[in-house]
């Protein structure tokens, strides 16, 4: 079956060095893009059987975005806030892929070598086999605890593990001895994560830059504080002393948030910045957070919005090694189509982020499939998608 997205405004591809798209039309087939160009490529698909016609009114159109820090547990339900659903609320904020940091909420969660790769593997496979909402949730993060081996790393990659969860948040807290196993981890293809800043729950520790660079994760978690941030000294140190990705989330500091994306921005290396949310948390749950990420970067700190919008998509997409987060032949088709909500004094979607809005968020897609047709958590948009 194909699907043809046209009538598009403003074409954002999610790449940060080269962000904005000529063309009006996107060819997708069997879930992934198959061309980008103008409306002669609905020539291709004239006559076909099972042809679906998105015309967006001259909206924007976007990659889905990608949340980089989720606590999730099995399902669509978080014992931290006791809420169902709210995955599927994320995705009408614009979400379509989630990367867990580790499933630390689990009830009871075991603390042994076994028990801690067992539910790894559990939530990894869960994850991969039924997504919560349509979104596509990456889970089975492992949470460092003391006493696991290669043999144990080396099981779970060949269980398809391939994540772990922020080091701090388990027994294992020392560069010490989260070095040695975060090597271990990188050695059979496992993205690490690392704890920053301020203790975020019982049994997890404070984190300095230096702690991160003896460990030298993938991602240095909440750079911006997961609630409570490192000093603008120890960022500093992140970002002009390592070249590692830094994330931003929504449950953190914004101040030192508008710090790190400026600073970065000096130096031309924004493709360091990715969101998250890190939620569910104590701050709560925040469907709109990763759209509320862009409008705060893009309206407050100055980034042009399309730059902020890679920050939710192509980065993160590039640095867990992901098939989407671009739209790129090839690229899985998981799409936002947005505009200037009502009343926004921007004049398209890329303005009001600009000027501090949210996106008017009308439909969006995974794999090519329709998830929704009308966001029932962002504004309402100030024109209208017709599927034909």
């Amino acid at each position: 079956m194909a699907t043809v997205v046209t009538n598009i405004g403003i074409l954002v591809s999610g790449d940060i060095n080269n962000p904005i798209l000529k063309g009006d039309t996107i060819l997708i087939q069997d879930g992934k893009i198959a061309a980008i160009g103008d409306k002669t490529l609905l020539d291709q698909v004239n006559g076909e059987k099972d042809v679906k016609k998105i015309d967006v009114g001259g909206m924007a159109v976007m990659p889905g975005f990608i949340d980089s820090h989720v606590h999730p547990v099995i399902g669509d339900f978080t014992p931290r806030q006791n809420m169902l659903d709210y995955i599927g609320s994320a995705l009408h904020g614009g979400v379509t892929s989630m990367i867990s940091a580790g499933e630390c909420h689990t009830p009871g969660r075991p603390k042994d070598p076994a028990g801690v790769k067992a539910l790894a593997i559990l939530a990894h496979k869960s994850f991969a086999n039924a997504r919560p909402a349509g979104v596509k949730l990456h889970g089975g993060a492992v949470i460092l605890e003391k006493g696991l081996t290669e043999a144990d790393f080396v099981e779970m990659a060949a269980a398809g593990v391939w994540l772990v969860g922020e080091v701090g948040l388990g027994a294992v807290k020392k560069p010490a001895e989260a070095a040695p196993m975060v090597k271990l981890a990188q050695k059979h293809g496992m993205k690490v994560a690392m704890h920053t800043g301020g203790t975020s729950i019982p049994g997890s520790s404070t984190v300095t830059a230096d702690d991160v660079m003896k460990v030298n994760p993938d991602v240095v978690s909440h750079v911006n504080g997961g609630p409570t941030a490192i000093s603008p000294a120890e960022i500093d140190k992140l970002i002009n002393e390592t070249n590692l990705t830094l994330e931003i989330v929504q449950c953190g500091n914004s101040k030192i948030a508008d710090m790190v994306v400026k600073k970065l921005a000096a130096k031309k290396q924004l493709n360091r910045v990715i969101f998250g949310n890190d939620a569910p948390s104590g701050t709560g749950v925040i469907p709109l957070g990763i759209v509320r990420n862009i409008a705060q970067i893009a309206g407050v700190s100055g980034i042009p919005a399309v730059q902020a919008i890679a920050m939710a998509t192509g980065n993160t997409a590039k640095t867990f090694g992901l098939n989407t987060g671009l739209i790129a032949v090839g690229k899985e088709a998981d799409l936002v189509i947005a505009d200037k909500p009502m009343g926004s004094v921007g004049g398209n979607a890329l303005e009001a982020l600009e000027a501090g809005d949210l996106l008017g968020i009308s439909m969006v897609l995974i794999d090519g499939k329709i998830m929704f047709a009308k966001s029932r958590n962002t504004p309402p948009a100030e024109r209208k998608v017709t599927v034909l």
